[in-house]
C-alpha cells in the first residue's frame, strides 16, 4: 500500500497539483512497484491520481474493474475511448501542473515510461505535464537502514566470493587444468546459492580480449579458459534472498601470472585515480552539503581518463543507481549516455565503475558508494592494484 500522505507532502513541497500513474501491459513497473501493484491483468488502460490534497481518485475500464481495488480513492469506470476522454479531466479535476514518469526529450529513458500519445492527450486538456523522476527517487531510490545492513551483508559475502574466485582460476592455471570463464561463473553461482545470496542475472568472468566487452556474457561452449599471462575481469553482484533486500555490485581485475605487466599497470593506474576523483568529489560535496547531480560525479572520473589520452576508451557512464533491482531509479552517473541531471539524494546507493577498453584487454574498478543525511562513504572493499593471482 503507497503512503499516500508522504506523496502528497512531497507534490507540496514540490509545489505540483499531483502525480498521475499510468499503465497499460506493465509498460510501467515504477508505477506499479510504487503503488504495490502485482502481476495482474494490465490489458487496458488504468490511471491513479494522486493530488497534493484530498482523496486519491482511479479510473478503470469495465473489463478490469478491480485492477486498483487494493488502492484507497474513488473509483470511475469506462468502455469506450470517447468515455475515457470524457472522464479523464474529471478524474485530473484541480491539477494543472502534473508528474507523470515522463522524461523531457527522453533525458532520462528510465524515467520516460509515459507514450507520447498519452502525454498529447493531457496537454489538450490543458494539463502541464513534468517529470516525476525527483518523485521516483524519493519513493523508489532511497534506502531504509535494514535495506543498507542487507547491503552490507551481501557485500561481506560477495567481497569473499570474488577473492576465492581469483584463487579457483590461479589454483586450475597452476595445474594446467581447464577452467573456463563460464566455468568460473557457475562455480560463484553456486557459492551464491550456498551463501545465500540472489540474483537476476550471473556474474561475467571475462579472460584477455572478453575483458574488453563491458557487458561479455559468458556461454556454455564458447567461454574462453583461464590461460596464464592474461588479465580476469570479475563483475559479480548480487542481494540476499530475503524480501527488500538490495544489491551490492563490484568488479575487480586480477593478472593469471606472478608480475603484472607494466602496460596493465598503467592502465589501472589511470582507472584507479578516475574511480578515486569521483569518490573525492561525492565525499567532499556531500560533507560540505553542497547538492550534486549525476553527470558531475561523471565529469569527476571522465575527465581523468580523457585527460590521460584514453577518453574514447571510457564507452560508457560512470555509475547507476543501486536498489531492489541491480539498475535502480535513482540518479546516475551519467553525463555520456545521458545527461543525468538528477540530484544525487541521501539514502541513496550508486556505483562509480569507471573502464578503459581495447580490443585486446579491459580494465574497470567499480565500487559502490551510500550518501547520507551529510557524509557519503564507500560500501565494501577498494582495489588498489591489479592482483597478481600466481604470486
Amino acid at each position: 500500500m503507497p503512503d499516500i500522505e508522504a506523496i502528497q507532502a512531497e507534490l507540496r513541497a514540490n509545489k505540483l497539483d499531483g502525480w498521475l500513474f499510468y499503465d497499460h501491459h506493465h509498460r510501467d513497473p515504477i508505477a506499479a512497484h510504487i503503488l504495490g501493484l502485482g502481476n495482474g491483468m494490465a490489458t487496458r488502460r488504468w490511471f491513479y491520481f494522486v493530488p497534493a490534497s484530498g482523496e486519491p481518485r482511479k479510473l478503470v475500464h469495465r473489463i478490469e474493474a478491480g485492477q486498483l481495488d487494493n488502492l484507497p480513492g474513488k473509483k470511475a469506470e469506462y468502455s469506450g475511448w470517447e468515455e475515457l476522454h470524457k472522464a479523464l479531466p474529471r478524474l485530473l479535476k484541480g491539477g494543472k501542473k502534473i508528474a507523470m514518469q515522463y522524461s523531457p526529450q527522453n533525458d532520462i529513458p528510465y524515467i520516460g515510461l509515459v507514450d507520447a500519445g498519452t502525454v498529447e492527450l493531457l496537454r489538450g486538456m490543458g494539463k502541464k505535464v513534468v517529470s516525476s523522476k525527483d518523485l521516483v527517487q524519493k519513493f523508489e531510490a532511497t534506502w531504509s537502514d535494514e535495506q543498507l545492513e542487507s547491503h552490507f551483508a551481501a557485500g561481506k559475502i560477495i567481497d569473499r566470493v570474488v577473492q576465492d574466485a581469483f584463487a579457483r582460476a590461479g589454483a586450475f592455471v597452476r595445474e594446467k587444468k581447464e577452467l573456463t570463464e563460464y566455468d568460473l561463473q557457475q562455480w560463484m553461482v553456486d557459492q551464491f546459492r550456498a551463501y545465500g545470496i540472489t540474483t537476476d542475472d550471473p556474474p561475467v568472468a571475462a579472460v584477455g580480449p572478453n575483458s574488453g566487452n563491458p557487458h561479455y556474457e559468458p556461454k556454455q561452449g564458447t567461454a574462453n579458459p583461464n590461460r596464464a599471462g592474461e588479465l580476469l575481469l570479475l563483475d559479480v553482484w548480487g542481494k540476499l534472498a530475503k524480501p527488500g533486500s538490495v544489491y551490492y555490485d563490484i568488479t575487480w581485475t586480477g593478472y593469471l601470472g606472478s608480475t603484472v605487466p607494466r602496460e596493465y599497470r598503467k592502465i589501472f593506474e589511470i582507472v584507479k585515480r578516475a574511480r578515486d576523483s569521483a569518490i573525492r568529489f561525492v565525499v567532499d560535496n556531500v560533507e560540505r552539503g553542497r547538492a550534486i547531480h549525476g553527470w558531475e560525479v561523471d565529469r569527476a572520473a571522465r575527465e581523468v581518463i580523457r585527460k590521460a589520452g584514453y577518453g574514447k576508451y571510457f564507452t560508457h557512464r560512470t555509475g547507476h543507481s543501486i536498489g531492489q533491482d541491480i539498475h535502480g531509479n535513482g540518479a546516475n552517473m551519467d553525463g555520456l549516455e545521458t545527461r543525468d541531471d538528477r540530484q544525487v539524494v541521501p539514502h541513496t546507493c550508486f556505483s562509480v565503475e569507471p573502464g578503459i577498453y581495447s580490443s585486446k584487454f579491459g580494465i574497470r574498478s567499480e565500487v559502490n558508494m551510500y550518501v547520507g543525511e551529510r557524509e557519503a562513504r564507500v560500501t565494501g572493499a577498494v582495489q588498489s592494484e591489479i592482483i597478481a593471482i600466481l604470486a
